[in-house]
């Protein structure tokens, strides 16, 4: 299947993505890909290093005559989002992504592509591999963990890297220069409950939301796509108050940094309102469906009698959970002041986990604004302690502030309207990059970030442009033929 894809122009570089994609890369279990690049860059006969953390460095130097250039560090992550649709029978820790044609783009058969940022790995490969590419000094960094934490940049030393000049490969427009990021903090809320025999006369349901578009939870988080844990919650909610509804389970999102795409969940109701609760049920789903019919003209709601559950939650507990959850932003807080059309700060509720006794409600909270962000936080905190749960922030990483009077964003806006007769976007994204926290040992380095149109990241309808990688490859090779001397 995936020999279709090393048949794409350039080769070189589909190649590179079909070899890394037959690579298991999961966030936070990346040793197998680790080993993979090590190996890649040994083969070459180049300077390959593994940090303390597991980031990769493999180091190139200039072709004849550029030596006199500055070094040019060029990074990527390498791991991947893994998501895949309920009915895809997948094992993202042991199978190679299988991809396919569609058209001008490049998709995966029900699961992530890995485009986001496998498409830069492997632009950096193909270089690190050429002889007939014309370049300065290289220092390739591959970070691990970008998706989940960022922790390979935080745990990236100063010292290691010797560039003055930045190339970030992850922004996801191809007609987009990125100069500034937003920065995140994980808001995890949890507690206990009691768990409580099922009632005498009750009937049992599950209830399940699926076909959401789900996305990138920065740089979709403006488009009023559907959150399955806010649609369930205001279900389970209608429910309760109308009907005494009791929950035995819900099980909704599955990735922080994803907008979630299903929710599933266990309830019982009383017998004898039965039919009525299943009548208001399907009245309610219509109206959400109709009122997302343009943003989500899949999204499926199903509401099926089921085996009553060995348990349910005390009462109060849930009330204060559906009351918290239905008061906790999603979504944009505030747009941003001083640059047009960016999302200053933003909150998706991503997961809802509640079983067996325990709650818990993981948020990934963004902001270009470090105030914004933990005013949001603190809001989020005081809505959930307020029904007696205990909240925490893990994973504080910065935002990257745009520099326009940057060397190298000349470079590359003026290099993109030469090839392609217009101007590039120059803009700061919602999204967050590793340029902020490299930033922090390196304050001196000068950073940029571009990348091939990629769509649909971070969910199973993810899809790279054939065309648009085209578009890249020739950009980047133009860029490293005019990096400025030293």
């Amino acid at each position: 299947m995936n020999s279709e894809i090393r048949a794409i122009e350039p080769k070189n570089l589909w190649n590179k993505f079909a070899d890394l994609n037959a690579v298991p890369r999961p966030s936070k279990k990346e040793e197998r890909v680790i080993a993979f690049m090590k190996d890649f860059g040994e083969s070459l006969g180049l300077v390959t290093k593994i940090d303390k953390v597991g980031n990769v460095l493999i180091k190139k130097p200039a072709t004849p005559g550029m030596e006199d250039r500055k070094t040019v560090v060029m990074q990527s992550h390498l791991d991947m989002v893994h998501q895949k649709n309920s009915d895809t029978d997948f094992d993202f820790d042991n199978q190679g992504i299988e991809m396919y044609i569609d058209g001008d783009w490049v998709r995966a058969k029900g699961t992530t592509l890995g485009a986001d940022n496998g498409l830069g790995v492997a632009t950096i490969m193909a270089i690190l591999e050429a002889n007939d590419i014309t370049h300065p000094a290289i220092e390739a960094l591959f970070t691990i963990d970008e998706e989940t934490g960022m922790t390979g940049a935080m745990g990236l030393e100063g010292g290691w890297l010797d560039g003055e000049i930045l190339l970030n490969l992850d922004t996801e427009e191809d007609d987009e220069i990125g100069v500034g990021c937003a920065g995140g903090v994980d808001v995890t809320a949890t507690r206990k409950y009691n768990k409580e025999s099922v009632p005498e006369g009750k009937s049992g349901y599950t209830i399940s939301i699926t076909g959401l578009n789900g996305g990138h939870s920065g740089m979709d988080i403006h488009k009023g796509l559907g959150n399955a844990n806010k649609i369930m919650n205001r279900l389970l909610f209608d429910g309760f108050e109308n009907f005494g509804l009791q929950i035995s389970e819900i099980r909704g999102g599955s990735l922080r940094n994803a907008i979630p795409r299903e929710s599933f969940t266990s309830i019982v109701v009383d017998t004898v309102q039965a039919k009525a609760f299943e009548f208001e049920i399907e009245e309610l789903s219509k109206t959400i469906k109709a009122e997302f019919s343009v943003t989500e003209p899949d999204l499926n709601i199903e509401v099926t009698a089921a085996d009553l559950p060995s348990d349910v939650m005390e009462l109060g507990v849930q009330e204060g959970i559906l009351k918290a959850l239905y008061a906790a932003h999603n979504g944009v807080y505030t747009m941003s002041a001083s640059i047009s059309d960016l999302v200053e700060t933003s909150n998706n509720i991503a997961k809802v986990t509640i079983g067996g006794g325990d709650i818990t409600i993981e948020c990934l909270t963004r902001s270009s604004v470090e105030s914004s962000k933990q005013d949001l936080t603190n809001k989020l905190r005081a809505t959930f302690e307020l029904t007696g749960c205990e909240v925490t922030t893990s994973g504080d990483y910065p935002g990257w502030a745009p520099n326009m009077d940057s060397p190298v964003l000349k470079v590359l806006d003026e290099l993109y309207q030469k090839l392609n007769g217009e101007k590039a976007h120059v803009a700061a994204c919602h999204a967050g990059l590793e340029c902020g926290i490299l930033g922090q040992n390196y304050p001196n380095m000068d950073m940029i970030s571009f990348g091939p149109t990629i769509l649909g990241a971070h969910s199973p309808d993810e899809r790279a442009s054939i065309s648009s990688v085209q578009k890249y490859w020739k950009f980047v090779k133009e860029i490293l033929k005019e990096i400025p001397k030293k």
